[in-house]
């Protein structure tokens, strides 16, 4: 009110068109600052210093200004732009617009494509446009990722499937010479050892086969309400021979309630088995493996903690690699179905681990009735 006043008194000297003039411009900038602040792009204006001089609702949210963010440099915020190049730029060419896609971190995760444009009358000041086109950036991420993986599904299928027939035909014929072999009153021992290890290795050759045929061919998940506390118990017992016969103890550590969530039983038991596998595999002298199940706002938490050899910090990255294996004769297949499932069910899966410490995977997999979170209404569009 005492600046209403304030404002009242000054144009009260002004002439009678001078005050119709001030009172219009005065309408017309309180008109812009509410379109500014309800329209959905992002708006931001700054000086040649970099200082921030204004930023508009959606400006400031996409952002993350403080709230004193005036006079802020906006490089604080997009560090990945080149301002130094930027601003040599527009000194050489008046009229120069930049454009730019950047992703950034802060106060979430965003990819933003903005424009910055000169201001017509101010050369000194600049306009930064912001769309936040997160959405549309991962569908076409995820479109490319799916069409390449069809691509190399299809190539790798065929190969497969070449590879598959001759195979079947050189496991039929060291059959038949195994037959001839022993039907032979004196049979050569060393010929005989021969032919074992060539069948073991079409075996293995065949089940490596069947193995990437099984991680190509993985089907939409068909949802439904899972226990996972039940699932988990049936893909132990399924496993127990296993687990008793290499001398691993199982801890398991369920929470009381875990409500029910969204996914195909069949795929996550088919993770749980891999998973497991995977920490006996880990301990062939024997060991421990802590299973525990809890739950977070939004999903189901499994983490699976083994007492086994433990992953070199460099190969991490590399674990769900297809053919990637750190143990002998591992198909290096098991990990990226396992990945490929969870991925497909918009769940999580992370690893952890220190050679000779151990390995824990954690496995997150959404709640079936998934709660919405509101974020709280602002009015302050100031």
């Amino acid at each position: 009110m005492r600046k209403e006043k304030h404002i009242e008194e000054i144009v009260s000297k002004f002439s009678a068109e001078e005050r119709r003039d001030v009172f219009r411009h005065l309408r017309n900038a309180d008109f812009f600052h509410d379109v500014f602040n309800n329209i959905r792009e992002g708006i931001i204006i700054f000086d040649r210093a970099l200082r921030i001089e204004f930023a508009n609702f959606a400006g400031r949210e996409m952002l993350g200004l403080s709230e004193d963010f005036k006079s802020q440099k906006i490089s604080l915020y997009l560090k990945g732009m080149d301002w130094k190049a930027f601003l040599l730029r527009s000194q050489k060419v008046a009229e120069n617009v930049s454009r730019r896609e950047i992703e950034i971190s802060y106060p979430r995760r965003k990819i933003l494509l903005f424009y910055i444009v000169p201001h017509d009358a101010d050369k000194g000041t600049f306009v930064a446009i912001f769309h936040d086109v997160t959405e549309l950036s991962d569908k076409r991420t995820e479109k490319i990722e799916e069409e390449k993986n069809n691509m190399v599904s299809l190539l790798a299928a065929g190969v497969a499937h070449e590879i598959g027939n001759p195979l079947n035909s050189i496991g039929i014929h060291l059959q038949l010479l195994e037959r001839k072999l022993s039907e032979k009153k004196k049979t050569n021992k060393g010929e005989l050892e021969l032919l074992s290890i060539s069948k073991k290795e079409v075996s293995r050759l065949e089940l490596i086969i069947k193995g990437f045929l099984q991680a190509l061919r993985i089907d939409k998940p068909v949802f439904s309400k899972l226990d996972i506390k039940r699932i988990l118990v049936e893909s132990l017992n399924f496993m127990k021979p296993e687990v008793e016969n290499k001398l691993i103890n199982v801890n398991c550590d369920f929470a009381n309630s875990v409500p029910p969530a969204k996914g195909d039983e069949n795929q996550i038991k088919q993770v749980f088995y891999n998973i497991i596998k995977n920490a006996i595999q880990s301990m062939p002298e024997g060991g421990t493996l802590d299973i525990t199940c809890d739950a977070s706002d939004e999903s189901a938490l499994i983490s699976f903690r083994d007492s086994g050899r433990g992953i070199a910090p460099e190969l991490i990255d590399k674990i769900f690699n297809p053919y990637f294996s750190t143990k002998a004769g591992g198909s290096g297949l098991g990990l990226m179905i396992v990945e490929r499932i969870i991925r497909e069910h918009s769940g999580n899966i992370s690893i952890d681990s220190s050679p000779e410490k151990g390995t824990r995977f954690t496995v997150e997999i959404p709640f079936f009735d998934k709660k919405v979170k509101l974020l709280p209404v602002s009015n302050d569009f100031s």
